[in-house]
């Protein structure tokens, strides 16, 4: 199974556009979103091509390929619309014998982690900055930031398949990797 992740779209109908070309080309068999899809957020500017309408049409074309948790600017009226449920703070999946933590990172973050067993992975948007590294015996993994990277990152998505994380730019190009082995 290959799990394609992004985080913080904040309602970009031009990246969300990419992502989905992307998700494509990767072949992934499920889109993992963690968190803020909809709305910029009232810290952020608009993003490019701003339109929470179309960013929920493409989105829900995919409806059955998405699992996702809310981010802090979502809210219930984006559940309204949204055809698959997103209003969770955290969810878990179960991969290759270890758990998969997901959360937005407003809640839970690496420095409040929640109970986690040794091989876990910790997975987490808000930052906006893409992180593949192993603290302690846990692995922590943020995919980035589609839409507004932060800390002179590009524009990144995360794929996981064969226990390997691998962090790319909307090009498609290797930014970092992470082997769970």
């Amino acid at each position: 199974m290959k799990l394609f992740f992004i985080s913080d779209i904040h309602g970009s109908a031009f990246y969300t556009k990419k992502a989905l070309e992307n998700f494509k080309k990767e072949n992934a068999d499920f889109i993992v979103i963690l968190g803020d899809e909809l709305y910029h957020g009232a810290r952020n500017p608009l993003p490019p091509e701003y339109n929470t309408k179309e960013v929920t049409q493409l989105l829900n074309e995919y409806a059955d390929k998405i699992i996702a948790i809310r981010g802090n600017c979502d809210s219930e009226v984006d559940q309204m619309v949204l055809e698959y449920p997103m209003m969770a703070d955290y969810s878990i999946i179960l991969y290759n014998g270890r758990r998969l933590f997901l959360t937005h990172g407003h809640i839970f973050d690496e420095d409040n982690l929640p109970k986690l067993n040794p091989g876990d992975v910790f997975l987490y948007g808000h930052y906006h900055v893409p992180k593949a590294e192993k603290k302690g015996d846990i692995y922590i993994i943020n995919p980035g930031s589609i839409t507004f990277p932060k800390e002179d990152s590009p524009n990144t998505y995360a794929v996981l398949e064969n226990n390997t994380f691998t962090i790319k730019d909307l090009e498609g190009k290797v930014y970092k990797t992470l082997d769970l082995s």
